[in-house]
């Protein structure tokens, strides 16, 4: 076999996931409740086919066998997410014994099978008490989190060196006050950029707490869902419609975890509209001195924008696309299923832009991936044949081997995802995996994608 992608050594290939999303046992084994947990309860006809957090993929029960999985299609690293209400019920306060137990096994489990746990400390699941107090708006929720890191850091820290403090730190802030797909559900931009601001506060904070620990080799990141933002044409109308897209959605949480600064446009429009949000003394150094190590970049599809077609609603809530509208590319290719765009030089130019304007911070593919519904349509012989799945890393793993032949500092590809998960608001809508779940049984499957991958992590490279 002819090897025309070689990657680098130690390449590090795997899978994503979150607590919320695979674990289950969501009211059992002392966990408290987080937003998700709460908001089902409130109004599950907002979920596909009213399916909630409850159960999802077991994983709390099923950890073994999936972590053999794992290990049996060549992943050397995974990445899953601590759940913050099964640890510290309500947020604060004393550890749950069986959270502990349970983290710990995960991690044990996975180093005995040579697979580099890498964790994340926030995947979208305020716990519902501190929501209650304001969530991220509430600066004491802020010291909340830092004292939860700081816990999991004491905890863990032992055997993991691979940290990150947030996962899409954005999806909040646009699902939770801009847009209406995430709880608490409101709609108000001022208090989305507060709660922007504060979530990267609580990120530095737990850098800082990370770095008191001394962890031999601990490495702590943050992982950005970053999205290209490409302009229709090359009319200056477009250019800055891109450019100020790019600010509110990549650079509002890539300048401050990588530089230590905000972007100066962003913070000049954010005061033009009265929207600045409210900082403290001292704000300023800490994020200056508690940048991130290392970058985990989830890529799904581009953004691609045009100057606005008509002036915004004076009397409507101010929003970033004050300043942009999409646009539909002619002869786009499209993943049907989802309505997202397929561009995989996506890859490429994030890649380059961290390494011409972000030092060419470590980082890696934290996720990519291809959600696909009724996917049973593509059985045979008992098996998705889920060749469109493969495509698809394939091609944006080409990419990433040429940001990497062209000096960019990318060590590894992780897929959303190892089997197919709860996707919030979607449920189990459009599946993700290399293994499917059988939600009556709980029984996994390799789907084709899952042969492939192991061949690639065998051979490092396709």
């Amino acid at each position: 076999m002819t090897i025309t992608y070689s990657f680098p050594k130690d390449f590090w290939w795997g899978s994503a996931t979150s607590a919320t999303q695979i674990e289950g046992a969501a009211s059992a084994c002392g966990k408290g409740k987080n937003i998700w947990d709460h908001w089902y309860e409130k109004e599950s006809n907002r979920f596909f086919e009213n399916v909630g957090p409850e159960t999802t993929s077991d994983f709390y029960h099923r950890y073994k066998e999936d972590i053999k999985r794992m290990k049996e299609i060549g992943h050397n690293t995974y990445r899953f997410s601590i759940s913050w209400s099964r640890l510290i019920p309500g947020g604060r306060g004393k550890i749950n014994p069986e959270a502990v137990t349970f983290y710990n096994n995960v991690i044990d489990e996975l180093l005995a099978h040579d697979i580099e746990p890498f964790i994340n400390l926030f995947h979208f699941d305020m716990p519902f008490e501190l929501q209650e107090e304001g969530g991220w708006e509430n600066r004491e929720v802020v010291e909340a989190y830092a004292r939860y890191a700081d816990e999991c850091f004491r905890l863990f820290g032992d055997r993991v060196t691979k940290w990150f403090t947030f996962n899409e730190p954005i999806v909040p802030v646009e699902g939770g006050y801009l847009y209406d797909f995430h709880y608490p559900n409101i709609v108000d931009a001022k208090r989305a950029f507060q709660v922007a601001y504060n979530t990267m506060i609580a990120h530095a904070k737990a850098v800082e707490a990370f770095r008191r620990h001394h962890i031999p080799d601990g490495t702590i990141g943050i992982i950005l869902n970053l999205t290209p933002s490409y302009p229709r044409s090359n009319n200056p109308a477009d250019l800055k419609a891109s450019r100020i897209a790019d600010l509110f959605f990549n650079r509002s949480f890539l300048d401050p975890a990588v530089l230590g600064e905000y972007p100066q446009e962003l913070v000049d429009i954010l005061k033009e509209h009265g929207h600045l949000p409210t900082a403290e003394k001292g704000d300023k150094e800490l994020l200056k001195t508690n940048t991130a190590d290392l970058l985990g970049v989830n890529y799904y599809q581009p953004r691609r924008v045009k100057a606005k077609e008509n002036i915004p609603n004076p009397y409507g809530p101010f929003m970033p696309d004050w300043y942009f509208d999409m646009y539909e590319m002619p002869g786009r290719k499209m993943n049907k299923y989802r309505g997202w765009e397929i561009y995989e030089k996506g890859v490429y130019d994030i890649m380059i832009n961290l390494k011409e304007h972000y030092g060419n911070i470590p980082s890696f593919i934290s996720e990519n991936g291809m959600g696909v519904q009724n996917e049973e349509r593509f059985i045979e012989k008992g098996e998705i044949q889920d060749d469109y799945r493969i495509e698809f890393i394939r091609e944006h793993l080409k990419w990433l081997h040429q940001a990497i032949e062209e000096g960019c500092n990318a060590k590894g590809y992780h897929l959303w995802s190892f089997m197919d998960n709860w996707s919030w608001m979607n449920a189990y809508k459009n599946r993700y995996g290399f293994f499917s779940v059988n939600l009556e049984t709980q029984e996994r499957t390799a789907k084709k994608s899952a042969y492939w991958i192991k061949a690639v992590s065998e051979n490092n490279g396709f």
